[in-house]
């Protein structure tokens, strides 16, 4: 199962190259055309900052026209970004470390998490670790390399049932456990009248698995011929998250407007939550500021997790990800 899920994520990998890879155009057509920026998941208060440089103009004071694209929820990795030539998207680490591992050099131009919001959490009230071979939901979309690496390197021999809602396999008893963001799926499952013991979260961040997670990543070749517009992209970006931490309602009434627009099946109380946790994750572990930079030692951490679940092959070091 591992093994065949690499293969997916191979596939993946070359669909989203390709894409990035589409030739652009030059001079004054690439200057005019819009930016597009694909966020990885659905409308929602993870994507606030992107949502608020666009909105409050900070885009646009760079010189940049930008179109943020969400996919649905039931395209699969190799589906996601196929239906859009997207400049930029959001990516975790270690995700990113697996495409440049396998010979697709990216470049992190904004790093946003500087904190693993990953969890396990148990139906039964134990420790997730305790539950070997347990029937464990994740995303069909992707994104639980750490999940799977930590799990592998650790002989838990989990089943690992793929769904676009995991949540909905959790609730139903049809798992043991699943994989959540403590941003989103954790939410939900208190939501849903659930409310898992201490014991029965595990939390990455506090098993020394702490990884940064969502970063913005372009491919090199575009990055090099459109430095430029990367960097004023990021810039406003940056712009957009530092005004949601200091503006979190008046975000919050922007998050709500594109969950509108996008008819996403959620509530104000949800998103305000999700926001007030993506912020806190933001927060660097021993600074406690908002420094949206790539940090080589957790770039290092996630190689020895993932080379040691043989998820990739060689290690990736933090230059190889850098401007």
């Amino acid at each position: 199962m591992f093994f065949n899920r690499m293969r997916l994520s191979c596939n993946w990998i070359l669909t989203l190259l390709l894409v990035f890879a589409i030739p652009s155009a030059t001079g004054a057509q690439e200057s005019n055309r819009p930016f597009v920026f694909a966020p990885q998941w659905m409308a929602q208060a993870q994507f606030a900052g992107y949502y608020a440089a666009l909105e409050k103009g900070f885009y646009q004071e760079e010189g940049l026209k930008v179109e943020i694209v969400h996919p649905f929820a039931t395209q699969d990795l190799k589906e996601r970004f196929s239906s859009v030539e997207a400049d930029a998207s959001t990516l975790p680490l270690t995700e990113a470390m697996a495409m440049v591992a396998g010979g697709f050099p990216l470049v992190n131009i904004l790093q946003t998490s500087m904190n693993s919001a990953m969890v396990i959490v148990s139906r039964k009230g134990q420790d997730p670790r305790s539950l070997k071979k347990a029937k464990v939901a994740t995303w069909r979309s992707g994104f639980d390399q750490l999940a799977r690496s930590v799990a592998s390197g650790r002989g838990l021999g989990f089943q690992w049932i793929e769904a676009v809602y995991p949540v909905n396999l959790f609730v139903a008893g049809a798992v043991d456990a699943a994989v959540a963001m403590t941003y989103n799926e954790l939410l939900m499952i208190r939501q849903a009248g659930f409310d898992p013991t201490p014991e029965s979260i595990y939390r990455f961040k506090d098993n020394g698995y702490n990884i940064q997670e969502e970063g913005v990543y372009m491919s090199r070749s575009y990055y090099l011929k459109n430095k430029d517009r990367a960097d004023r992209f990021a810039r406003a970006s940056r712009k957009g998250w530092e005004w949601v931490a200091d503006n979190p309602d008046e975000a919050l009434d922007i998050v709500m407007s594109y969950v509108k627009k996008y008819r996403i099946a959620t509530n104000r109380t949800i998103q305000k939550l999700m926001l007030q946790e993506v912020l806190s994750l933001q927060l660097d572990p021993e600074s406690g500021s908002r420094e949206f930079r790539l940090r080589t030692d957790m770039v290092d951490k996630a190689g020895e997790i993932l080379m040691g679940s043989e998820a990739i092959k060689r290690k990736v070091k933090a230059e190889e990800l850098l401007p």
